[in-house]
């Protein structure tokens, strides 16, 4: 089997993050400490490397995907934690709630499964496979390459009611932010280091409207003055000449879209965050003081971003006998 490493550096990255992640383990919690980076090491030694291939594969007809699963394990992780509870269907599971209805990616993360039923039944959890889906996602944008430990089991509760008090809407203040972070096991730096998962993927219009108002001619104007009056401009040019506003996007970052890269901290410097909750990092001197920081220096984002994601990966994981392994990523068994 080749090697899941294209390059020397790339191996390098990811021992380097090993490395800086095993101290870690002994210190979040006992379930984490069940955790292992060899976990499939017996039982199914391709399952990463499945899940890579899945997740190149599906990118190369739809670069847009990439950005989707890092999305999609955010909102999987920040409500009852990393148990792939939002990959399920029906009535009243968080999927179906409106704060998720423009999560996109399911269709990858059921075919890594689907393969990986064939080689290995029964044993790889879909939320081990949307972590790794999401950490490979963010490798394929130009991002490290992060060591994830793996044997997380799936959740068998999905429900809706649960999605909002857990999830950041785009007109949260930061203190909101941080509360929602800290009740996670996450720090003001996660908050700023995280955010920069907006420095790829697309938005929809309405999800940043309420930076603009309709005047009594039905024109827009901006009512948010912390926000580039140039950007604002093509924002409005965007999404004002679409019929509807839930299905035109805009790119999160306007000027490195499709790179994983600290581009995002140099837009806030230059107050074009496409979101209120971008923009409210510059306002506050716990957060300012980050940002400018990651603006100028991508190593630093890059190394931080691994500590900080690796820490999400792990929020409220079952492991052992809690939960169960899923045969279908979309339905409990």
């Amino acid at each position: 089997m080749a090697s899941p490493f294209s390059s020397c550096k790339q191996k390098h990255a990811f021992l380097s993050s090993l490395l800086l992640f095993l101290p870690l383990l002994l210190l979040i919690s006992s379930s984490v400490a069940d955790l292992s980076f060899n976990f499939y090491g017996s039982s199914c030694p391709g399952a990463e490397f499945i899940v890579r291939n899945t997740v190149r594969s599906a990118s190369s007809s739809d670069p847009s995907v990439l950005g989707k699963l890092l999305r999609l394990v955010f909102h999987d992780c920040f409500v009852q934690g990393c148990d792939a509870s939002v990959l399920v269907r029906g009535n009243s599971t968080e999927r179906s709630d409106p704060g998720n209805a423009s999560l996109g990616g399911f269709d990858v993360i059921e075919s890594a499964k689907n393969v990986l039923e064939i080689f290995c039944p029964g044993i790889v959890s879909c939320a081990d496979i949307l972590v790794l889906a999401a950490r490979d996602a963010v490798e394929a944008l130009g991002g490290p390459v992060v060591a994830i430990p793996t044997g997380r089991r799936d959740g068998t509760v999905s429900a809706a009611e649960n999605v909002r008090p857990n999830i950041i809407d785009t007109d949260f203040t930061v203190d909101k932010m941080i509360n929602i972070f800290a009740s996670k096991g996450l720090s003001v730096q996660d908050l700023v280091v995280l955010s920069g998962a907006h420095t790829v993927g697309a938005a929809h219009c309405n999800t940043f409207n309420s930076r603009f108002t309709r005047d009594p001619r039905g024109n827009f104007e901006l009512i948010d003055a912390s926000l580039d009056n140039s950007y604002a401009q093509t924002l409005l040019n965007k999404c004002s000449s679409s019929m509807d506003p839930t299905t035109t996007v805009v790119n999160n970052d306007p000027e490195t879209s499709s790179t994983f890269d600290n581009q995002y901290y140099k837009n806030l410097l230059a107050h074009k965050g496409l979101f209120q909750t971008d923009s409210a990092l510059m306002e506050d001197d716990r957060t300012r003081k980050i940002v400018e920081i990651l603006a100028n220096d991508e190593e630093s984002f890059l190394e931080r971003w691994t500590e900080s994601f690796m820490k999400m990966s792990v929020i409220g994981v079952r492991v052992g006998e809690e939960g169960e392994i899923r045969r279908s990523c979309s339905s409990v068994n």
